[in-house]
């Protein structure tokens, strides 16, 4: 689970995986690989799996609290107290294993306190290899590898197993590695090492796996997330289950993404099994369910809350003790134990907050104000939610509505409740300097790009929408200077729909484009609204949630993948004009 904003990564993954896939077979070459036939591992080689690592609760781990985005992880300091909060915490709601994703981060702080605190707990530890673009990329993944094998050495009663990359041979993976590379990768640590050792990847890829890595793994650890199934592809299953009385459904949904779970679970099981391995073990390495809607808008909001984690939450205990049994995984790690803010949109995953309260899911496991905090909340079953038909506001009937402006025009709609959010780490503030003729001050934006962009929107945080559908024939307007900004630039918008799916449009502008400049000069920004409708017909104008939207995703704009030193851009005056 990488993204930090749901809506990018579909768009962005078919550019993005042909671009690293001819880079890293190259690369590979270069690094002194030159193919990969052996097949080390037989199958009456595989090493088991630990009794405790099959009997156990399972928990993924990760001890940020403060980052507020990517860029800070690497400066939190990780102390061995919160640490031992977080893990005496784990171990009260009965959990006994938990995953760790990488080791060089923190990952001897969690291993020093469980043996130190002699704590009940097993670790799947984790290594994390990233693309390989230079030597120096090929340096920091063995450096990483080195890591994991010392610490499962040093650490051999409490890592139960480990586990080399996660998601990073999934089609749509934004950090993706040749499956060769992963393989001699994963056999680097199994031949050093006396645990089980895997590879953790979403199902897609074990239904499709390539013999190269079944060669090199012990045991198989499937990602599945119905949940986000249904953002990607509403189509996958029926989360909507219209047929459903209301009072039903929301609990008829959960059935339905456990059903979906299984489903997906099966297909690697088939994929395995084809390959000759009915007898290699697999486990759920990720699963969850979002318990806040962080990304805002209509993303999640009819499936994401509390209530609706704590289901299948308990759901996917009865799934576990069927694996048990032999009719399923041999472990579920649930994801995610906390809560972490770095995420941004794509965070509210916790079994607890990220101030360290249970969450619905689990408090009736212990004692609120005793066992743990509780986060604020009474909830029962009844309060799970659901699809719904939309409400549909009234149409904003002035003929001018407002985001961003100091300019007062007469009888003009001034939009409020409206919040900032950021996809990647995007800055922004307000600052002085305003275009002119509106007022002393504008909204500047500072592009920190991820691999794949940079992005931010303007919205309403608590899902409401606007009814704009009296602006069809308007446009949106708005003032922009930027210094020598490279290429092009995305506007775009976004709407909620009857059927509850959101809708997008982005519309690429470069100078010269709608009034757009990049000379360091005031320039005025206006475009049809009927551009964005061309663009997705689906757009639903009586339901806008994102009114407006400025990006720069680099396969759309022509950029290279990992572009970096992207000047300031500024914006004023930010309005729909009919």
């Amino acid at each position: 689970m990488k993204s930090n904003w749901l809506n990018t990564l579909p768009g962005a993954r078919a550019a993005l995986v042909a671009a690293m896939a001819v880079t890293m077979a190259a690369t590979f070459t270069a690094c002194g690989g030159g193919g990969y036939t052996e097949s080390p591992v037989s199958v009456t080689e595989r090493r088991a799996l630990p009794a405790e690592f099959t009997t156990r609760a399972a928990v993924n781990y990760s001890p940020y609290r403060t980052s507020r985005n990517e860029s800070e992880i690497g400066n939190e300091v990780i102390t061995a107290a919160n640490v031992l909060q977080d893990l005496r915490l784990i171990r009260a709601t009965g959990i006994g294993t938990i995953r760790l994703f990488s080791s060089k981060a923190f990952a001897e702080t969690v291993l020093s306190v469980i043996r130190d605190n002699n704590l009940d707990l097993k670790v799947m530890l984790g290594a994390y290899p990233n693309p390989v673009n230079s030597l120096a990329d090929e340096a920091a993944n063995l450096a990483e590898l080195a890591k994991c094998i010392e610490l499962a050495k040093r650490f051999e009663s409490i890592v139960a197993a480990v586990s080399v990359g996660n998601e990073t041979m999934v089609e749509w993976s934004t950090h993706k590695v040749d499956p060769v590379i992963m393989a001699r990768y994963i056999k680097s640590v199994r031949d050093a090492i006396k645990q089980p050792v895997t590879t953790d990847d979403n199902w897609l890829f074990w239904s499709r796996v390539p013999k190269v890595i079944t060669d090199v793994v012990d045991f198989a650890a499937v990602h599945t997330y119905p949940v986000l199934d249904t953002f990607y592809n509403p189509s996958e299953w029926d989360w909507r289950l219209k047929s459903v009385p209301e009072a039903q459904r929301a609990q008829a949904m959960i059935a339905a993404s456990i059903t979906e779970a299984k489903e997906q679970f099966g297909k690697a099981r088939a994929a395995l099994d084809q390959l000759g391995l009915q007898n290699m073990p697999m486990i759920i390495g990720e699963t969850g369910w979002t318990a806040v809607d962080t990304a805002g808008g209509p993303n999640l909001a009819f499936r994401a809350h509390p209530v609706n984690q704590k289901l299948y939450f308990d759901a996917l205990q009865e799934w576990a003790a069927e694996g048990r049994r032999g009719n399923g995984p041999k472990a579920v790690f649930f994801f995610q134990a906390f809560d972490e803010p770095w995420k941004q949109g794509d965070d509210g995953w916790g079994l607890f907050n990220k101030d360290r309260q249970a969450r619905y899911a689990v408090q009736s496991l212990g004692t609120c104000g005793v066992t743990w905090a509780c986060e604020p909340g009474t909830y029962t079953t009844a309060d799970a939610v659901k699809w719904v038909a939309p409400t549909i506001g009234t149409a904003v009937a002035a003929n001018r509505y407002t985001l961003f402006s100091e300019a007062v025009v007469a009888g003009e709609q001034v939009a409020t409740g409206l919040r900032w959010d950021p996809f990647a780490t995007t800055g922004y503030a307000t600052v002085a300097g305003g275009a002119p003729g509106d007022g002393s001050n504008s909204f500047e934006i500072t592009p920190n790009p991820v691999n794949f962009g940079w992005g931010l929107f303007l919205y309403s945080g608590s899902g409401v929408t606007a009814n704009l559908s009296g602006y069809a024939n308007g446009r949106l307007n708005f003032a922009v200077k930027s210094d020598s900004y490279p290429g092009k630039i995305e506007i775009g918008i976004s709407t909620d729909t009857e059927d509850r799916d959101v809708q997008e449009a982005f519309l690429p502008i470069g100078p010269g484009d709608y009034g757009y400049c990049n000379t360091n000069n005031w320039c005025q920004v206006s475009i049809p609204i009927s551009a964005f409708v061309a663009a997705n017909p689906k757009l639903d104008l009586r339901m806008v949630s994102f009114r407006f939207i400025i990006a720069d995703r680099f396969s759309f704009t022509g950029k290279p993948l990992n572009t970096t030193g992207l000047p300031k851009i500024q914006v004023d005056g930010i309005h729909w004009s009919k």
